[in-house]
């Protein structure tokens, strides 16, 4: 992409309204506009990363086995009266009538909605296990939205629901679920700790939060700092095996990690002092197992080996997909604007001609910006006829994890310059030399992109 013909409204001072740097930078970035209280215009550098993070959510969930379908977002009332939550769920619910005065619901969630699909549709055992998801915006009428996109009314968010014969086949998915979104964040470049949580309105005796750590975040945490070693990393697991989706899950929650709702200071105390940890945390999803819960009073059964119907154990899993998004800037930033993970980045690499108009100059972008191109990658090339200082201003505020520049007098040795956002070190390379570098960066980040069977 050209900077020149692109839509980017960078803004240079702090807007009076945001309290949070996520909010902040995704302001001045040009990456979102409000439209109403928690409600945003997503422009298109913001769309561009939101449509990275659904795309790695998307490969991990099918990845692990997981099917994806789209509900809509309004709802039937009664569907909620028959699982007894459409009076239980609070003012958050926003509750609508159509023309034929027909009781309607714009979406916090469905479970109501896909155990009415499950119901219609599979009538035996031979049929499970099963995972549905979608991605889909939600909204939620929240009393006090702030934080931008951490803490909106409307919001882009994963749900899936897993339907099983038995208890332990559901645990087994639960398990699942845990290990796919531990791929699913540090794909994002997030440690995202799963933590014993609440089931709030859901429900569910067994229940994790995932949490990025970071000052801003909303909740509480306390935890053993000896969780923060652990990393999924690029190993391998077959999500049929029970032995190996268990060991995960041991690994990643036998240590004490609990948010303020579930602490036990009596536990905690028992951890050597030393490794004890209290901080904030920004939840970023929550995996749940709540039995028949829904499955019972929704009639969705299944006729077992013996023959006899019985009530399918369900459990529902969410990631916030547009909330991540504030959250990686949380965790990724310094005081000249975001740095983003290469995982989620909205291009790749940008491009800074220093002498626009210039033959050799404007020729050697133009390579570098068509071979980049050929081998995968995304550049965003700042064409603009602007000067030095603003071009870099611009590309540290949008935090492209790389970028080369490109002037007269490097060109003259035959060297472009290129610049690690993060570390702010720069090498001086051949323009051929700074590609193939790029390329070997990228070349395992678009490798896990690939088709899953």
């Amino acid at each position: 992409m050209r900077l020149s013909r692109y839509f980017l409204p960078v803004l240079k001072e702090d807007p009076k309204e945001a309290q949070i740097v996520s909010h902040r930078l995704m302001l001045r970035a040009g990456m979102i506009k409000q439209q109403a209280a928690g409600i945003y215009s997503w422009l298109p550098l913001g769309y561009k990363v939101l449509k990275r993070i659904e795309q790695i959510v998307h490969e991990e969930q099918q990845r692990a086995g997981h099917v994806p379908l789209l509900m809509p977002t309004l709802q039937s009332a009664d569907l909620w009266r028959e699982s007894g939550r459409y009076d239980d769920y609070g003012e958050e619910m926003l509750r609508i009538k159509d023309r034929h005065k027909r009781d309607l619901l714009y979406g916090p969630t469905n479970e109501e909605m896909i155990t009415d699909i499950f119901r219609s549709n599979v009538s035996s055992y031979k049929d499970l296990p099963l995972t549905l998801y979608h991605i889909q915006w939600k909204f939620r009428d929240e009393i006090r939205p702030r934080f931008g996109v951490m803490r909106g009314r409307e919001f882009l968010m994963k749900d899936g629901y897993n339907f099983d014969l038995t208890k332990e086949d559901a645990l087994h998915a639960y398990n699942r679920h845990l290990v796919s979104y531990l791929r699913t964040y540090e794909r994002m470049g997030l440690q995202a700790i799963p933590m014993r949580a609440d089931g709030g309105p859901i429900g569910g005796d067994y229940t994790h939060e995932f949490l990025v750590l970071a000052e801003t975040g909303e909740s509480e945490v306390f935890y053993d700092s000896q969780i923060t070693d652990l990393t999924f990393g690029d190993r391998q697991i077959n999500y049929d095996s029970v032995e190996e989706c268990q060991a995960v899950l041991e690994e990643f929650t036998s240590r004490y990690a609990r948010t303020d709702e579930t602490h036990d200071e009596a536990v905690f105390a028992q951890i050597p002092e030393e490794r004890r940890r209290t901080a904030r945390g920004i939840e970023v999803g929550q995996i749940f197992y709540f039995g028949t819960k829904y499955s019972e009073p929704m009639g969705a059964t299944v006729v077992g080996p013996d023959g006899n119907r019985v009530p399918v154990h369900m459990g529902s899993h969410g990631i916030g997909v547009s909330r991540l998004l504030g959250a990686i800037i949380e965790a990724n930033h310094d005081d000249k604007g975001i740095i983003w993970p290469e995982g989620v980045t909205p291009f790749h690499v940008g491009i800074v001609n220093l002498k626009q108009g210039d033959v050799s100059t404007d020729s050697a972008c133009e390579a570098i910006y068509n071979e980049l191109r050929t081998r995968g990658m995304d550049p965003l090339y700042d064409d603009r006829d602007e000067r030095a200082g603003a071009k870099f201003a611009t590309m540290d505020l949008i935090g492209l994890p790389w970028r080369i520049t490109v002037g007269p007098r490097g060109l003259a040795n035959n060297k472009v310059e290129l610049t690690d956002r993060r570390s702010g070190e720069s090498q001086e390379l051949s323009p051929q030399e700074a590609v193939e570098r790029l390329s070997k960066i990228y070349q395992p980040i678009f490798a896990l992109s690939a088709p899953t069977a």
